[in-house]
């Protein structure tokens, strides 16, 4: 099936009236998130490499038509001036990585009307969970606060490609392996696991299932020690280590119960044991929340293993995000609903040292401390460049990172710098709304009176 048809049937209905109405010059809408979720203080930008390969591709071929008719219940005829539509126009786009506030785009696309409104719902949907995740996942590194992290997330992710991306995006902001060999493989991760409770249920004692790992796998190992009574566990993996001389990059895993106590237990038995190189992993539940705790508590543990929380966000599973209209054949327009009050025009995000960012206009010079995040990255409905490395987004967040404020960083009650607007946007969006109070929305107004004028179309 096309990625065409992977979209919401309004924007189907929207594109049919466009071409009718002959409505193709040049839209800009503007990707962003109107507010973050409780409890952040940050977004990472995520998911415009997937978006850009959509975009790259995106072409409405006689299937797609096919799939709309019926979707429609109208004769093919009707959806024929969609066939062929392919994507021509240019993204602007703050690279994957970077530190991003609530109200500044992500992204702006812009190309003929129809082919702008087409592909809203994939880039919403592609943006949108891969930032909500990324976000999650780096505050999960500021928690452990310099201890390893890695990604046990893909068994309860909304889906394999879901648990790819988790697995990818956590690597991006510092996680250090993943339990997905897929996506250890396609984007050169280190692929870590050690083994499920079934294995040790399986033979007929604890150490017989240490031994028989260690056969096979002869080094380091780790070992899951809490099938059935923790300190035993413990004390029968650090026997099986000593004997077979396993000590050194081997660990033990504990899954359940308090972590921290059992930790302190598991320190003290292995340390009695001369085996002080063995290290201690951590899984069962954990998020950033969990891992800040532990951290504070001094438990130690070596290695944090986060999983479905994690990997599905769970005390934020979605972000408050919109693609608006902003400019349509040289006119800025805008949004006035309540509480969803957009700006006009296209725009660029201006970071200064320390924050705030300047959201300001696309062509406006950038105020003297502020570099532009914005980049062209897709013209003529291609790449400008070539794919990025996951090395390179790493480099964006780490260097962000280190400008936010302490504030925004904390995990528990974190204050959200807040980017302010340019003189130049201000003025234009007072203009803009100044021209639909009296144009659209006084009684009598000129647009209101003339039926006959071109039609505006406005954001949904």
């Amino acid at each position: 099936m096309s990625g065409a048809t992977t979209v919401d049937l309004y924007e189907v209905t929207m594109a049919m009236a466009y071409l009718r109405e002959g409505m193709t010059a040049p839209a800009t809408f503007s990707l962003f998130v109107r507010e973050l979720p409780p409890d952040r203080g940050f977004l990472v930008s995520a998911g415009l490499e997937s978006a850009l390969d959509f975009l790259s591709g995106f072409r409405v071929g006689p299937e797609d038509v096919d799939d709309f008719a019926a979707a429609l219940h109208r004769p093919r005829s009707d959806l024929e001036p969609l066939l062929g539509l392919e994507l021509t126009g240019q993204v602007r786009a703050v690279p994957e990585g970077r530190v991003v506030l609530a109200g500044e785009p992500l992204l702006e696309l812009t190309a003929p009307l129809p082919q702008a409104q087409l592909v809203e719902t994939y880039l919403l949907n592609r943006l949108s969970h891969q930032t909500a995740i990324a976000s999650k996942s780096a505050r999960c590194v500021l928690a452990a606060a310099g201890h390893p992290v890695v990604d046990f997330s893909l068994r309860r992710t909304h889906g394999p490609e879901a648990g790819f991306e988790a697995a990818r995006l956590g690597a991006m902001v510092g996680f250090a392996g993943t339990s997905n060999v897929a996506a250890a493989r396609a984007e050169g991760l280190t692929a870590v696991g050690t083994m499920a409770h079934s294995f040790v249920e399986a033979f007929g004692a604890e150490e017989e299932a240490f031994r028989a790992f260690a056969r096979s796998h002869p080094g380091p190992v780790t070992f899951l020690v809490d099938t059935y009574d923790t300190e035993t566990g413990v004390r029968t993996a650090a026997r099986v280590l000593r004997d077979l001389d396993l000590g050194s990059g081997s660990a033990i895993r504990l899954d359940s119960g308090d972590l921290g106590s059992l930790a302190v237990m598991a320190r003290g038995i292995l340390d009695a044991a001369g085996l002080p190189d063995v290290r201690i992993v951590a899984s069962g539940g954990l998020d950033e929340y969990a891992v800040a705790e532990l951290v504070r508590s001094g438990a130690p543990i070596d290695t944090y293993a986060v999983g479905t929380r994690v990997g599905v966000s769970a005390d934020a599973p979605f972000l408050d995000s919109a693609y608006k209209l902003v400019e349509y054949d040289g006119r800025p327009v805008m949004k006035l609903s309540s509480a969803k009050v957009t700006a006009p025009g296209p725009k660029q995000i201006f970071r200064r040292p320390g924050y705030p960012d300047v959201v300001g206009l696309r062509d406006e010079r950038p105020p003297p401390d502020g570099q532009p995040l914005l980049a062209t990255v897709m013209r003529d409905g291609q790449r400008t460049g070539e794919r990025p490395a996951l090395d390179e987004a790493r480099a964006w967040f780490t260097a962000d990172l280190a400008e936010l404020p302490q504030d925004a960083r904390r995990i528990t009650d974190p204050t959200a710098p807040r980017a302010v607007f340019s003189e130049q946007l201000t003025a234009l969006a007072d203009r803009v709304r100044h021209r639909i109070e009296e144009e659209v929305l006084a009684p009598g107004g000129v647009r209101a009176a003339d039926e006959s004028g071109p039609r505006r179309p406005g954001p949904r």
